[in-house]
């Protein structure tokens, strides 16, 4: 297999139209290629700047989960601290994880941050929504986002190998009005939602909008988790 190692993403396009298989940290990807062979080319994006980038309204795709440290937001940067143990960490990358597992740890964080995605085509790289990455499993070049006031994250303890953990991220923005608004998202098994309400007249105003949301139909530890985690992120000074 020969491994390529674009450093510019008109590079990164050639190596596509060449057909290489972009590996991210190969964490996904080993197992299976072991076992049913491997492609003669892969590519790897760790020497492309625009995928490497760590910066308070970016994260490149590249970045190894280990370096995502408090440059970024809190709830991004505790949810990249969660996924697997310190091995994987040092080789899974934010791009495999989200598109390339479908755990997708880091995709509840992403959501609330209500990040856009830069990814690779055939055509050059464009900005796109998360959706769109997830649908199309997109080369991605990077997030970026707004810095949101406070935000918050929490996983539920799992045993290795077991089903996904419930995970709960959260976090409060202001928009060009001054106004602030919440956004919620929830992994419950392998499926995520997510939710954003008004939240200036506090917690109880913000509990009562979610339960008329898709929210009211997560089970009951799930809606208390979620209760929690909002009375949190809103009892935050910089959140009020």
């Amino acid at each position: 297999m020969l491994l390529r190692l674009p450093t510019s993403v008109t590079e990164a396009q050639e190596c596509m139209a060449d057909g290489a298989v972009p590996i991210g940290g190969a964490t996904l990807v080993w197992a299976t290629w072991q076992r049913d062979g491997f492609p003669e080319q892969a590519m790897s994006l760790r020497h492309l700047p625009e995928a490497t980038e760590v910066r308070p309204e970016r994260l490149g795709g590249a970045v190894v989960l280990h370096q995502v440290d408090d440059r970024v937001p809190e709830v991004l940067r505790r949810a990249a601290g969660s996924v697997g143990t310190g091995a994987v960490r040092r080789t899974a990358t934010v791009g495999g994880n989200l598109v390339g597992s479908t755990l997708r740890c880091l995709l509840p964080a992403a959501l609330v941050l209500d990040a856009r995605a830069t990814v690779l085509g055939t055509d050059g790289a464009y900005e796109t929504d998360l959706n769109e990455v997830l649908a199309k499993r997109h080369l991605l070049l990077a997030l970026h986002w707004r810095t949101p006031v406070t935000s918050g994250y929490h996983k539920e303890p799992a045993e290795a190998g077991g089903p996904p953990p419930l995970v709960v991220a959260t976090a409060v923005h202001t928009d060009a009005e001054g106004r602030r608004r919440l956004r919620v998202a929830v992994r419950d098994g392998y499926e995520v939602l997510s939710e954003t309400t008004a939240c200036d007249d506090g917690a109880g105003q913000v509990l009562g909008a979610l339960e008329r949301t898709d929210v009211a139909a997560l089970p009951a530890r799930a809606r208390e988790v979620v209760r929690r985690q909002v009375t949190g992120v809103l009892a935050d000074p910089a959140g009020r």
